[in-house]
């Protein structure tokens, strides 16, 4: 199948053509045509499968070919600041051949841009809830014309807490629309969500075994106190110019960084308690190869897209295999090629069993100078 086989307009077959996607992934064939036809869907697919693009490319159709009057006719909502950003950018890049206007409201800025932003005249809205909550407390934001509702990473929207703004912005808005709920598992709170607000919803599942053929997984049995001479080790062996290290902790995110900054690798971390500037900066220096390694915790696990990352290295192993699923799904996104590294010491062994069960027995384990 490609793209023009899901009877697409030109416009947005053109864009996905100038960014090189050639034929549908697994979940963009199963949910687009079901959301062309104006279906709820309830979909889960793991980070690097082209998930973002099989609600944006929908939309981005049904709002070009369906003309309506002025307002916002639909609304994403996503749990992090980063995440809004990245799937308004997959946005403007798939609708550049359109004249719909897309508009990014998030907190840690100043709202006086962004309502200046929605009065001019908005189509699409790509927002956090919290700050769209506040918003439209101050009748600064309408609702009332929105066609589709989209929540990505639902399951992680309604882990932080958001659930009472969520519900306040459904209130906001027509009982007759189109939702599209994205979500990595289906915890009671989220089959409790989808009852209340989905109409006979399409199920859609993308296993995670399917989503990592193209990712080399290894791993370096090594004790704690040698790992951090074992991370430059492996930056110089595989001549890494662009890696996201995965800390545990915002203090061990930037003792590594510091570390790496101290040996000439150059290196930032990334948190939740850097400012919304700071971590801004920090990404489009790595985006732009000014920086080598990214040190995040687990707030970039979701939310981040970095084009033709090839490492994804785990200084520490997480506590979930969904977390793992999602660090080294930074890398080997859409059928490329990528590799994720995983240092283990004696007291992770534990987490290693689960990793590899879920991986399948494809993990290599790297003999090292360190071990």
């Amino acid at each position: 199948m490609t793209f023009k086989g899901l009877d697409l307009s030109s416009a947005i077959v053109d864009a996905l053509t100038e960014k090189g996607y050639q034929r549908p992934t697994a979940i963009q064939q199963q949910a687009i045509p079901h959301l062309l036809d104006g279906k709820d869907i309830v979909a889960s697919a793991s980070t690097g499968t082209g998930k973002t693009a099989s609600f944006c490319i929908p939309i981005l159709q049904r709002l070009s070919v369906h003309k309506s009057g002025a307002g916002i006719r639909a609304l994403i909502l996503t749990p992090t600041r980063e995440l809004a950003i990245q799937v308004s950018d997959n946005l403007a890049f798939y609708g550049k051949h359109l004249s719909l206007k897309c508009a990014v409201i998030v907190g840690g800025v100043a709202q006086v841009n962004q309502v200046k932003e929605l009065r001019s005249g908005i189509d699409i809205l790509v927002a956090t809830p919290g700050r769209l909550v506040d918003l439209l407390d101050q009748g600064l934001v309408s609702l009332r014309q929105v066609e589709v509702l989209v929540l990505d990473e639902a399951d992680r929207m309604l882990d932080m807490g958001f659930i009472n703004d969520i519900n306040r912005l459904v209130r906001a808005m027509p009982t007759t629309r189109q939702n599209i709920f994205f979500s990595a598992t289906m915890s009671s709170d989220v089959r409790g969500f989808v009852e209340q607000h989905a109409t006979s919803p399409v199920y859609i599942n993308v296993k995670s075994d399917e989503t990592k053929t193209t990712i080399q997984q290894s791993v370096y049995y090594v004790e704690r106190e040698s790992k951090r001479a074992l991370l430059k080790y492996v930056i110089d062996e595989h001549a890494m110019n662009t890696v996201i290290v995965f800390a545990r902790t915002k203090y061990g995110a930037d003792k590594i960084a510091k570390d790496l900054n101290r040996s000439g690798i150059t290196a930032e971390s990334f948190h939740g308690d850097k400012t919304q500037h700071a971590r801004q900066r920090a990404l489009t220096n790595f985006k732009r190869n000014t920086t080598r390694v990214l040190v995040a915790t687990d707030i970039a696990a979701r939310g981040i897209d970095i084009a033709d990352l090839p490492f994804v290295i785990n200084y520490e192993l997480p506590q979930s295999t969904e977390t793992y699923t999602h660090r080294i799904g930074r890398t080997g996104r859409a059928g490329q090629s990528g590799s994720a590294l995983s240092f283990c010491d004696r007291e992770e062994r534990g987490k290693l069993k689960n990793i590899n069960r879920i991986s399948r027995g494809n993990l290599t384990v790297v003999e090292h100078p360190f071990a």
